[in-house]
């Protein structure tokens, strides 16, 4: 089973009226990704390190590596829909365990490396999650943690010599167990992953998959990459906490059994992209618009590097004409295609100039298999072209949408709506319309959610954070265009009678917010207010915010 959306199936509205999801009875994510291959010796994991160590896993040792961690997870209790959290960057620790999680059935729960203690404790205590696997660069983290997760009754460390009392040795724990496991009966809809939303009007959520959500990636990425999936090598340098990452390159890939380059960088450098490039003969990558915009300020890119490139994708925010232009002039007319997709519902929208010509600032066109429209909101009904609506999925068989929220009933039905034909659509909360020639545009997000450096930020988050210092009253977050960054944070800040006004707060503030949330979740721009617009019932009114902003 391999989905392949050939140039030569008679088009792309040809591809659209045949292709059918086939997922097969008994279904599962690993075997997939690692035991269908006709040569599982091949190269799976090229694995780099900024130490300048290399080392390269093929399918096969993925799978035993693999096997030995499920039957160590086995051996410590965890079972069919149990959850497992992960919190490793880009090394082999990161998808050895979640294949660990799904060859037994159990739920991963990708989190990322740059989430303080606050963010990590919610995800780990909403979620239940009964064993941690982390990095030692976030042990610390764990362990402020540990104690407010009542059901979090195991960690394993990865790379820590000497982890304390209660910790064990992701390397300790694999050894010595069976190198062979049975993979657990699943289906294609059988409980897989969990992924939290950022969170943009109140606590993130919990978004609940299927085992065969990666494979609905795949008609995407066959899309986005121009069709030549195959004898390609495939990186990209977002966090594989995200399913932009996890979801548009590393598991896609292996399911077409093409290597992936992996490289723990800490923040994005546009030279050592070039550089990982040219050595691992990259030919397809997956780059947010401001990683595109960073090596944009390198010069004479092909004639310092030698590049294999041949298709780049990139989302989270429209692709400016420049973007465009510098890939023809600077990359050699290498394609960049935007894609367009979201936790709940990933890759429904992309681009692929085999197929048609990519309109600047346009998020292309649906995605086979995927039933793609504009709808009122309220009714489900579709608008006529060129008016303004929100951007939907039909739900009905398509793996890429999600389940459920976890333990939330009541978002999870409000997310929903069927309409006059009996389609029941997931709204993405997304605001665009469809053009004439079939094209999707965006418009506005119908939600608060800031997309700073390609990562999607909740304000309540941020909000709540901010209100941890004794000298704050009143916060409200909004999102604020920038050059570079696509947007930046920007917090309007009451500070209590009394209060210091000045930049000492400020940075105490960025400080406080980047200890307790992440790294890229700090305000970079402070303004203190006297008042805040609210509501009757006292909630921020960000939109006021915004308006203001832009006076």
């Amino acid at each position: 089973m391999t989905w392949h959306i050939s140039l030569d199936d008679g088009g792309y509205e040809q591809a659209r009226e045949s292709f059918q999801w086939d997922l097969p009875e008994g279904y599962n994510i690993a075997w997939d990704m690692l035991r269908k291959h006709e040569d599982p010796e091949q190269p799976a994991l090229k694995q780099a390190y900024p130490d300048g160590r290399r080392e390269t896993y093929s399918f096969a040792e993925l799978d035993r590596l693999s096997n030995q961690f499920a039957n160590a997870l086995t051996e410590r209790g965890v079972s069919r829909g149990d959850r497992v959290g992960i919190i490793v960057p880009q090394k082999p620790a990161n998808p050895i365990a979640h294949l660990a999680c799904w060859k037994l059935g159990a739920i991963s729960l990708p989190l990322s490396v740059l989430f303080g203690p606050d963010a990590l404790q919610y995800r780990l205590r909403d979620s239940e999650a009964n064993v941690v696997v982390a990095d030692e660069s976030v042990l610390g983290a764990v362990r402020e943690v540990r104690e407010e997760c009542p059901d979090l009754t195991q960690v394993i460390a990865v790379d820590e010599e000497n982890p304390e009392e209660g910790v064990e040795r992701f390397e300790g724990v694999c050894a010595g167990h069976e190198a062979s496991f049975e993979i657990a009966d699943t289906e294609a809809e059988t409980p897989a992953i969990i992924i939290y939303t950022s969170g943009s009007t109140g606590p993130p959520k919990g978004v609940l998959h299927g085992h065969g959500l990666w494979a609905g990636h795949c008609p995407a990425f066959s899309m986005y990459f121009e069709h030549s999936v195959f004898e390609s090598v495939y990186w990209t340098p977002a966090d594989w906490a995200w399913i932009g990452a996890l979801g548009d390159v590393v598991f896609p890939a292996w399911h077409y059994g093409q290597p992936v380059v992996s490289y723990p960088m800490e923040g994005f450098d546009a030279e050592t992209a070039f550089e990982l490039c040219e050595e691992f003969d990259v030919t397809d990558t997956f780059l947010p618009p401001t990683a595109i915009r960073m090596m944009m300020t390198v010069d004479d890119p092909t004639e310092r590097y030698d590049l294999s490139l041949d298709a780049i994708c990139s989302g989270g925010e429209p692709l400016t004409p420049e973007i465009l232009d510098w890939a023809e002039e600077q990359l050699d007319g290498v394609a960049v295609n935007e894609l367009y997709g979201q936790t709940e519902a990933n890759l429904l929208v992309a681009n692929c100039r085999e197929w048609f010509p990519a309109q600047a600032g346009s998020m292309g066109k649906p995605v086979p298999g995927h039933e793609v429209a504009v709808v009122d909101q309220e009714t489900g009904e579709r608008v006529p072209d060129g008016a303004v609506g929100m951007i939907a999925v039909a739900r009905d068989g398509d793996p890429v949408v999600f389940q459920e929220y976890w333990n939330e009933p009541e978002k999870t039905a409000a997310a929903s709506v069927t309409g006059p034909d009996g389609t029941e659509w997931h709204l993405t909360e997304d605001l665009g319309y469809r053009d004439e020639d079939g094209y999707y545009w965006f418009k506005a997000r119908d939600d608060d959610v800031i997309i700073t450096s390609g990562y999607r930020v909740g304000p309540g988050e941020v909000e709540s954070a901010i209100l941890e210092h004794p000298e704050i009253e009143q916060a409200g977050v909004i999102g604020v265009d920038h050059e570079t960054r696509g947007e930046i944070i920007k917090a309007f800040l009451k500070p209590v009678d009394g209060a210091s006004e000045g930049e000492s707060l400020r940075e105490e503030i960025r400080h406080l917010v980047r200890e307790r949330l992440a790294e890229y979740e700090y305000p970079r721009e402070i303004e203190f207010v006297d008042e805040l617009p609210t509501t009757t019932t006292g909630k921020i009114q960000r939109r006021k915010l915004r308006a203001r902003e832009h006076e």
